[in-house]
């Protein structure tokens, strides 16, 4: 079951701007990046013709004697099976960071021949980049951030009604119970396989959760594999050790990301490469404390303060080693992990409507912490989360009483509402957020 990806619609756009460059896209590994290339090229164009650096390392050579397009093209036909035409064939670059002439092409593709459509991705393209210290041509290509699936897409595939019904809503007003429970089965199953297209589709096929285990564990063993291929020979015990303490860092009561829960005597230098290597493969986001939250949010960020969060609430889940059966289960009693489990799915909601731009969190002399503080247009928005219907909690009033938001939101499993600016959200629809603020 093939889940539609939103990200197609911006390729739909630039498919057809007259501005148009080079694609470079980014983001975690199996998160379905070739697929989407792939299938927007059948789509969208008479042919697609994708080259792959890792496995035709003898396309290495076309690159390396020549940096015009004319000449690369003429060249890249040999291994082509359909014609390279300008305007009709989407010409996709794959697993790019094996070749950097190939990435530095991207730069005369677009001064010399724009006409053509270039989309390029590679597998932990980030860390590849400063590792072998490779140039991007930056200015001349479109840098476009890709993410595991969301909720927003595995609803449509999942219960197209549903979907369709939330979509069409235009005022924050109390749901039906019955659309309430069909977005809370299915989001709980969404928590369970996460945004991994393999993991989603596999649970939507109807294939068992055991399936769906078996294909997050395949990943995490892959992740470790890219560890020891990617990393430093000196970092790949602490990439190792970060990684395996992401539970046990989001289980503490305060989130703040500790170094002795490592390891005893765990110093920051000691960990902070882990960490950049960990970003760098899209494989985490770190949330930093604000110490105000006023314009902008960057400002008042507190660098040595942040939380550590999953890339994927399914890998996270499995990791962790948390059951299905227990995600699935309202009364499964899990306190200190549900509240973390909730707040990775409410990120991975937040960080493809953010555009990439990480949210914040704050605290006020250890007696309250709002999860997420966001910056849209001028508006700060304090964002507390709920893992299920219990919205107790003093956070987000000592947050309002100091500040005084005109928004603010409170997700949780309770149905939708609105009053006096707080906007109280059923998780599932965080991403319909901006529209039911009226933002």
């Amino acid at each position: 079951m093939a889940i539609k990806r939103d990200i197609s619609d911006y390729l739909i756009r630039w498919k057809d701007s007259p501005h148009r460059k080079p694609i470079l896209l980014e983001g975690a590994r199996q998160i379905g990046k070739t697929w989407v290339m792939e299938s927007f090229g059948a789509d969208h164009f008479d042919y697609y013709a994708k080259f792959d650096f890792d496995r035709q390392p003898e396309l290495k050579s076309i690159f390396s004697t020549s940096k015009s397009p004319e000449r690369i093209l003429k060249d890249l036909v040999i291994f082509a099976d359909v014609p390279l035409e300008a305007g009709k064939t989407l010409l996709i670059f794959d697993e790019i960071q094996e070749c950097e002439e190939a990435l530095n092409s991207l730069k005369y593709f677009y001064e010399d021949a724009p006409e053509y459509h270039i989309l390029a991705a590679g597998s932990l393209l980030g860390v590849a980049v400063k590792r072998k210290s490779m140039t991007v041509p930056v200015g001349k290509v479109s840098l476009l951030h890709m993410y595991p699936i969301t909720f927003r897409e595995y609803l449509r595939t999942a219960d197209p009604k549903t979907f369709s019904y939330v979509e069409e809503m235009t005022e924050p007003e109390h749901l039906p119970e019955v659309i309430l429970n069909k977005l809370t089965t299915e989001y709980r199953r969404y928590l369970v396989c996460g945004g991994m297209p393999e993991a989603a589709t596999a649970l939507l096929d109807g294939e068992g959760m055991e399936r769906v285990e078996q294909v997050l564990q395949d990943i995490l063993d892959l992740y470790e594999l890219d560890f020891s291929k990617y990393a430093e020979p000196r970092d790949i015990p602490h990439i190792r050790s970060v990684w395996h303490s992401l539970p046990s860092q989001l289980t503490k009561e305060n989130k703040k990301f500790i170094y002795r829960v490592i390891r005893s005597g765990a110093r920051s230098k000691d960990y902070e490469d882990a960490l950049l290597w960990l970003e760098d493969a899209g494989m985490i986001y770190r949330i930093f404390n604000i110490s105000k939250p006023d314009l902008p949010l960057s400002a008042y960020e507190d660098p040595r303060a942040f939380k550590v969060y999953a890339c994927d609430c399914g890998l996270l889940r499995r990791l962790a080693n948390l059951p299905p059966s227990t995600v699935m289960s309202p009364s499964a009693n899990f306190t200190e992990f549900k509240g973390s489990l909730a707040e990775n799915a409410i990120l991975q909601s937040l960080m493809p409507l953010l555009d990439n731009r990480h949210p914040y969190y704050w605290t006020s002399d250890n007696t309250a912490e709002v999860e997420f503080v966001i910056q849209w247009g001028e508006r700060i928005i304090p964002i507390e989360v709920k893992a299920e219907n219990s919205v107790s909690g003093r956070s987000l009033g000592i947050y309002t009483s100091k500040y005084s938001p005109e928004k603010r939101i409170r997700f949780s499993l309770r149905n939708l509402q609105y009053n006096d600016g707080l906007l109280s959200c059923p998780s599932p629809l965080a991403e319909w957020f901006p529209k039911l603020l009226g933002l």
